[in-house]
């Protein structure tokens, strides 16, 4: 069966996993499987692209990730830095838009600093939109978006009965963005960890055993095509059903 370029999701996220145990199968540190994992977004967004994907949302450092330990945690602050500084005419010259959410108060300044010139100089770009998740968290964004709504009560500038689903999603991280259409997993976990809680409503869920570094092109297509094959009926119903 092929893919059906007509029915592309148009927003997709993925949970990157597995990056530490491949490389424990590999018998290397976890810090080998991180670098291998990064180097695989690369080659997948760039597969979406092709395939006329126009957002990727991708979990890259979680708000509970600080737990790590501290050695694995610095890899992840620091390698994002290195990759920049060799890859940065490489990210500037593509048509991808690349765009950070999460929580920037506790990330390193150097790495802040990266953030902020990436999407500067790509926020013109009219390809994918490319997004890292960095120290982000479902419960956090949700808590912050409650603090802004309630400000905005607080000031007699919002009435309580104009809570809507709409004014809640104008104020999560993801405003911006079209509705999430399909989530993948890599690794054989099936939970959501704590990822897009809001915007995974509506979402198709697709699990796989393959590992982060392993998710290739090939299985890129086993989700899409699976996406492709279900009903989507947002609690409605369709002729079929």
């Amino acid at each position: 069966m092929n893919l059906d370029l007509n029915k592309i999701p148009v927003h997709v996220a993925m949970i990157l996993d597995g990056n530490g145990r491949w490389a424990k199968k590999r018998l290397m540190p976890r810090t080998y499987g991180h670098r291998k994992g990064a180097f695989n977004i690369v080659d997948i967004a760039k597969a979406c692209n092709q395939r006329g994907i126009k957002f990727l949302t991708l979990f890259c450092f979680s708000t509970e990730n600080w737990n790590r330990p501290t050695t694995e945690v610095q890899y992840l602050m620091n390698a994002p830095i290195r990759y920049y500084k060799k890859y940065k005419n490489r990210i500037f010259n593509s048509d991808y838009k690349v765009q950070f959410i999460g929580r920037r108060d506790r990330l390193p300044n150097a790495l802040v600093q990266v953030i902020e010139e990436i999407e500067e100089n790509t926020k013109e770009h009219t390809g994918l939109t490319l997004t890292l998740c960095v120290d982000y968290g479902s419960y956090d964004e949700l808590t912050t978006a409650t603090k802004q709504i309630a400000t905005l009560v607080k000031e007699n500038k919002l009435k309580v009965e104009e809570i809507t689903p709409q004014v809640i999603e104008e104020h999560l991280f993801t405003k911006d963005y079209p509705k999430l259409d399909l989530l993948i997993r890599t690794s054989g976990e099936i939970r959501i960890s704590n990822y897009l809680l809001w915007q995974l409503g509506y979402a198709e869920l697709y699990f796989t055993e393959t590992l982060w570094p392993d998710f290739d092109e090939k299985e890129l297509d086993k989700a899409l095509l699976s996406y492709q094959g279900r009903a989507r009926r947002f609690g409605g119903l369709n002729e079929n059903h």
